[in-house]
């Protein structure tokens, strides 16, 4: 069982910052879940073009307003709390938040911990191999 308080992950490397947004990242690829688990604040009055090349991710807004851009149909969505998206098809997006979003997001595969955007609005792949379980854990 892993039990960790978002209060502690702000406090250590596994919270990551980056331009228009921090992410406290609770569940890492070394925690052997299959995903990975943030809660992440995008800032007010950030654009944030994404385009999740490597990963699928699935977000849930939690507290905030602002708008998803879904550049491959031109269509924009509304974010307020109880909306949740999911970018299945690697979808480029642009995030645009009114006021801070906090949300909470996985992503597939997992992220190993130190992501932060390339040029492209994506996160690296991770070329590195899984660590298999232990029979303890």
């Amino acid at each position: 069982m892993i039990v960790r308080k978002l209060q502690d992950i702000r406090k250590s490397d596994r919270n990551v910052k980056s331009k228009g947004w921090e992410s406290a990242r609770l569940l890492l690829k070394d925690d052997n879940m299959g995903f990975s688990f943030h809660v992440t604040t995008m800032y007010a009055g950030e654009e944030l073009h994404m385009h999740y090349q490597n990963h699928l991710e699935a977000v849930l807004v939690l507290k905030g307003t602002g708008t998803i851009e879904d550049l491959g149909t031109g269509i924009t969505h509304q974010l307020a709390p109880g909306v949740m998206y999911a970018l299945n098809a690697h979808d480029q997006h642009i995030v645009r938040p009114e006021t801070d979003i906090l949300c909470a997001c996985t992503f597939n595969p997992p992220v190993t911990g130190k992501e932060v955007h390339d040029e492209n609005g994506a996160y690296p792949a991770d070329t590195s191999a899984a660590r298999e379980p232990a029979l303890a854990d």
